[in-house]
């Protein structure tokens, strides 16, 4: 597997993939809805970013449909006994989801490698058809084409202005100073989008970074909380919590996605999340992904998932 190239490095690559989403998405076809009377008989599956795609199946259908890590799923099949289960993974080698695939009956792969483990393990397979720099990075492109996947097997949706959420998320990106522990909040349809926001930071620029429930960071992670602490909120409608916690001496980001369609408001914080952890890469003046630097740290995780 090979992360470094002679012709682009990791940062430029995850930029690049950046910019190809609006294409894609405008490009984007669903294939055919779950019927809703067969949510609860369904459960997603993933890992990492595909987790996270895997919650927004779930979120989208009012929590109908499961999302469960596939770790849980081998150790405890009863949870999705008798039900269809979609495993998401673009490379499709996790070998949690592997595993987990062999144990069911009804299992389709949500991959762009259609001829990898996973594919082949799984009944069904829906391809995740985009194109990348073909550089091993942070996940971008993927995530968004699996979670736009994943969210129309719930509901059917139309996005219209996508270049403009694109160009809008960058905007408000530019505006987020981070400094300290970051804190991501969100809510139903954008806590899988927290995660995923985490994610970034941790991948792109080796950050301290967390994810919670709005509601439940005020029980827990806020007191961890330190003056200059950065905390970037994705929902609507928080202005009053967004003054109390500036007094706290925290430095508080609640970007607007100007666009009332929920997976317009996904799309859009996604790509600030993107756009975030890019700048501070930039700011850092890095070349490569933390992640990729990390040899050790690497192969540990590697000698896990693969």
């Amino acid at each position: 597997m090979v992360y470094k190239s002679e012709i682009m490095n990791t940062i430029d690559a995850f930029e690049a993939d950046i910019a190809r989403q609006p294409k894609y998405i405008k490009e984007f076809h669903a294939g055919l809805q779950i019927p809703k009377n067969r949510h609860s008989r369904t459960v997603f599956s993933g890992s990492g970013d595909s987790l996270a795609a895997a919650m927004l199946a779930s979120a989208f259908s009012d929590y109908a449909i499961a999302a469960v890590d596939p770790l849980e799923l081998a150790k405890n099949p009863e949870i999705a006994k008798n039900k269809s289960v979609y495993f998401v993974s673009v490379s499709g080698n996790t070998s949690a989801n592997i595993r987990a695939s062999r144990l069911f009956r009804q299992t389709i792969a949500i991959t762009k490698n259609p001829n990898s483990g996973l594919g082949i393990s799984c009944k069904k397979v829906i391809c995740l058809s985009y194109q990348d720099s073909g550089i091993i990075t942070s996940g971008s492109i993927g995530f968004i084409a699996s979670a736009l996947e994943c969210i129309s097997k719930a509901v059917s949706f139309d996005i219209k202005g996508v270049e403009r959420i694109f160009w809008r998320a960058k905007k408000e990106a530019s505006k987020i100073d981070v400094s300290g522990k970051v804190f991501f909040l969100g809510g139903q349809y954008t806590y899988p989008v927290v995660m995923y926001a985490a994610a970034k930071l941790y991948e792109v620029a080796g950050s301290d970074a967390h994810y919670e429930r709005l509601e439940q960071f005020f029980h827990m992670g806020l007191f961890s909380t330190k003056k200059s602490d950065t905390v970037i909120i994705f929902e609507d409608n928080v202005a009053r919590l967004q003054r109390l916690l500036q007094r706290l001496g925290l430095g508080v980001y609640a970007p607007k996605p100007g666009t009332k369609n929920k997976v317009g408001q996904v799309l859009f914080y996604a790509f600030l999340s993107q756009f975030v952890a890019l700048r501070l890469a930039r700011k850092k003046r890095q070349k490569e992904c933390y992640f990729v630097l990390q040899k050790r740290l690497r192969d540990a995780s590697s000698q896990t998932i693969y």
